[in-house]
């Protein structure tokens, strides 16, 4: 069921981005006279289509993409034997330059506009919800395996990052910080302060799948929630409201204490001191099950801040998170080019894009998930790779500045090896996906 429910999410999030994006080419050229034969979302074969007016709409099979056919262009389809004959005032090359730069500019446009306005929505209805470095400061943070990598130790308070103050615990994990040319924090652990500073390779081990969610995390105190019926927990006596204090005369006042306890006592009889609602106290005696719980629900003891905002007050801040993204990629392709990051470890496909929509349908997380995926897709069609939006801008620059439209013949060889350069990238991606799943 995760897995149709994964597959749902990632064709509805596709095919609205690519129909956004394909329809921003088509109004462009639409509004400069051009005609469009083709509008699909999918690539052919065909499932579903009408004609209206002068053009096809269409649903493809395969829906990992989607195109516009423009008269008198030159695209993926390859479909130059018109190019032979004079243009007509309604084909793609009878257009001045400007105007054919704004037609391929518009599919990008519309992404970023669509990523904006969904983040820009999501901020308005959502609010922030964060822990504050003032809450945070108060317990510390807990160290996973990379956290102690790099020397930082539970209970350790970090006070700014790459020599800066911060306000909220996810601005030590935020991509403008990891990719810092030398992240660095400042620590404090009991009376001492000084500077801890990212290793070489540690962005690898952080984006590697077996590392995930292994970097740090916030550190909270806890009482018993919810006990789960006929649990040992139950069994043992523990109640809602309790604290517990120690687990085999070891102190477990931390979630992260107890969890590190009971992990280490997996399958065996621990004891346990709690202190009850009446401040009272209490030894217990539970059996830890082989996954190292024994069945209840933490309640969080930290505070959390709300910040709600008025639509005028979201549209920055949306608009800000939207480029953000923008950014975090630019950032992410030069830590790939200098060999800071593997390939195999950043590019995605589908199944990876799947799994990052989830196995439950979270309505809040597929609009941010397609939000970032609206803003990705902007970015990777503006690389200037022939069949991309990016190669047709770069010879339409060209043109525009040199006064020399590059040959049919030229930009034909030059969309033959974008296409086969981005199957490549495709082929590539779906089976890095493949491999990272199953090995």
């Amino acid at each position: 069921m995760e897995g149709l429910i994964m597959t749902a999410q990632l064709l509805l999030g596709l095919s609205i981005l690519v129909g956004v994006h394909e329809f921003g080419h088509l109004i462009a050229a639409k509004a400069f006279g051009m005609r469009v034969e083709k509008y699909s979302i999918g690539f052919p074969p065909k499932i579903w289509g009408f004609q209206y007016g002068e053009t096809e709409y269409s649903f493809g099979a395969i829906p990992l993409g989607g195109f516009v056919k423009i008269s008198g262009m030159i695209d993926e389809s390859l479909d130059t034997e018109a190019l032979s004959q004079e243009p007509e005032e309604w084909e793609f090359r009878a257009k001045p330059a400007w105007q054919r730069l704004i037609v391929m500019m518009g599919g990008i446009i519309v992404n970023v506009i669509t990523g904006i306005i969904i983040f820009v929505f999501l901020v308005y209805s959502n609010g922030s919800s964060y822990v504050p470095k003032e809450e945070l400061n108060k317990h510390g943070i807990v160290a996973y395996e990379l956290g102690q990598e790099i020397g930082l130790k539970s209970g350790d308070v970090i006070l700014k990052v790459n020599g800066k103050d911060y306000n909220r615990f996810n601005d030590l994990r935020s991509m403008e910080v990891l990719f810092a040319d030398q992240p660095t924090y400042k620590v404090q652990r009991g009376d001492s302060v000084f500077d801890l500073a990212f290793p070489e390779g540690f962005l690898n081990k952080l984006t590697d799948k077996k590392y995930k969610d292994r970097f740090i995390a916030f550190r909270f105190p806890y009482d018993v929630g919810q006990v789960i019926a006929g649990s040992e927990a139950a069994k043992g006596g523990l109640l809602a409201g309790d604290k517990i204090l120690t687990v085999n005369n070891e102190p477990a006042i931390y979630f992260d204490q107890l969890k590190a306890l009971l992990t280490s006592h997996a399958d065996s009889n621990v004891v346990a001191t709690v202190k009850r609602l009446d401040n009272s106290t209490a030894t217990l005696t539970f059996k830890v099950s082989p996954e190292g719980t024994i069945g209840f629900q933490p309640n969080p003891l930290i505070n959390y801040m709300h910040d709600e905002y008025s639509f005028g007050q979201a549209i920055p801040i949306g608009t800000a998170q939207a480029f953000n993204v923008v950014w975090a990629n630019v950032k992410g392709f030069g830590k790939i080019f200098s060999g800071e990051i593997a390939v195999t470890k950043s590019v995605g496909g589908p199944f990876k894009i799947a799994q990052m929509y989830g196995g439950t349908w979270d309505w809040m997380k597929f609009w941010n998930m397609t939000g970032l995926l609206s803003m990705i897709l902007a970015f990777m069609n503006f690389l200037p790779i022939p069949a991309l939006d990016g190669g047709h801008v770069v010879f339409l620059t060209y043109e525009i500045v040199s006064g020399q439209k590059p040959s049919d013949k030229f930009l034909e060889n030059a969309q033959k090896v974008g296409m086969v350069l981005l199957l490549g990238i495709m082929g590539f991606a779906i089976f890095n996906d493949i491999f990272q799943i199953f090995f």
